[in-house]
Order: structure tokens, then C-alpha cells, then sequence
């Protein structure tokens, strides 16, 4: 790596947005472990200027014409990380950007040591405490909702517990979205979630979904779209 790269500051979205428009070369972080290979994006664990980070690429999809691939890697990059920035402005909690390259299709982002919620629920941790962590969760959910910000893989799989700070992550499906339908969608993927990894735990839900509530002024709605999506699901 060059001089000019190491003295390149660790940037948040916009700054690395505006690095590409100026023409500043993208850092390129020390790959160390694969920690996930998924349909959309390869997750990598590295290291870059010191610090561990986590690399997530998006793969190519032979059956795609390469320039129509190429134009759509580049765009759901530069959207995810764009989203990922915007839900951290709100005050719920995601990986910093550190760096963005769109000719390699990858999003540099903070490595968070912690325990996925999907494990977490299942413990021997106090209901207490697990409790206090569900409402986290909702509020979280409701700030997004809230500014027509959808998750689209909305599963404890996707949560992590840090130092008592509930993380989202993975934005690959999400966007911007003023339809009750797809934030019914979220709660309808949250809710199949609990039933099938934390069937005895569901009061957990319901914790989450008091907490929505309280902070989404059309929860009410977008509760009642879950619960008729969840029937469509059973009656076809």
C-alpha cells in the first residue's frame, strides 16, 4: 500500500462518497477470515489502518447481463451504505462506515464484538434483562418506521448486543418506504423469527411490539398489516 493511502484518514459515508467524486483511491483493507458467504454479499473479517473491520462485497450474478451486474452492485453499495449512515443519524445504533470502494463493491465497516440477539433470547440471561433489551429493539424499529426506513431482513439474526447497545446490521434489502405494507412486512419477518428460533420466548415479541407502539405514531396500522399478512401466509 502506498504512503498516500496510509496517511488517507478512516471516513464516514459522505466524506468516503466524497473521496470517490474527487477522485481519492479507496483503502484497501487486509482480508483475514471469511466469516460468511450469503446470496447477495461475501462477509469478510480484516484489518485496515490498525483497526478490525468488517468487509462485506457483493458477489456477481453470472445469469445478469455484466454491465447491467456491474451498474447494480455499484448502486446497492453506495444505497446500503448511504442507508446504514441515514439510521445511525436517527439514534439506532449500526456499524461505522469506514470506507466505500464501488469498483470493488465493498463496504468497509466497524467490526462489533458482540452477541447476536438470534442467541442472546435463547440464553440464561434474566427476563429482566432480556425484557429491557426488547424494548430497545422496538424503539429502534420505531425510529425507522417512523422516517419511512424499512430494515427488509428484519431478524434477531441481524441484532447484535454490544456493551448493552442493541446493533442493526445488514441493509442489504432495506430502503426508503412510505407503504404500511412493507413495514408490516418488517414486523411479519420479526414476528416469524421469534416463532420459529424463539417459540418460547414470544412474550419477548410482545415487549418488542409495546415499545413500537409508544414510539411509531402508526404502529397500530402497521401491526394490523402484520397480522394479515401472517393470515395470507397460512391460507395459501
Amino acid at each position: 500500500m502506498s504512503q498516500d493511502k496510509k496517511e488517507i484518514k478512516l471516513k464516514d459515508t459522505k466524506e468516503a462518497e466524497g473521496k470517490i467524486e474527487r477522485g481519492i483511491p479507496s483503502l484497501e483493507p487486509k482480508i483475514e477470515q471469511s466469516i460468511k458467504k450469503g446470496a447477495e454479499a461475501d462477509i469478510f473479517l480484516g484489518s485496515m489502518l490498525g483497526k478490525e473491520v468488517i468487509v462485506k462485497k457483493r458477489v456477481e450474478k453470472s445469469y445478469r447481463l455484466k454491465e447491467l451486474d456491474l451498474e447494480l452492485r455499484r448502486e446497492r453499495t453506495r444505497a446500503e451504505s448511504r442507508l446504514i449512515s441515514e439510521v445511525r443519524l436517527l439514534g439506532v445504533s449500526t456499524p461505522i462506515i469506514y470506507d466505500i470502494d464501488l469498483d470493488r463493491f465493498t463496504i468497509v465497516m466497524e467490526h462489533i464484538r458482540g452477541t447476536r440477539l438470534k442467541e442472546y433470547f435463547n440464553s440464561d440471561v434474566r427476563d429482566e434483562e432480556k425484557i429491557s433489551v426488547a424494548h430497545q429493539v422496538g424503539i429502534a424499529i420505531g425510529k425507522l418506521h417512523s422516517n419511512d426506513i424499512v430494515h427488509g431482513d428484519l431478524t434477531t439474526s441481524n441484532m447484535l448486543l454490544s456493551e448493552d447497545k442493541v446493533y442493526f446490521i445488514d441493509f442489504s434489502l432495506g430502503g426508503k418506504s412510505i407503504e404500511i405494507e412493507d413495514k408490516g412486512v418488517d414486523l411479519h419477518l420479526l414476528l416469524e423469527a421469534f416463532q420459529s428460533t424463539h417459540s418460547k420466548a414470544m412474550f419477548l415479541f410482545d415487549e418488542i411490539i409495546k415499545a413500537y407502539s409508544k414510539e411509531y405514531c402508526y404502529a397500530e396500522k402497521a401491526i394490523l398489516k402484520m397480522h394479515e399478512i401472517a393470515k395470507r401466509g397460512r391460507y395459501t
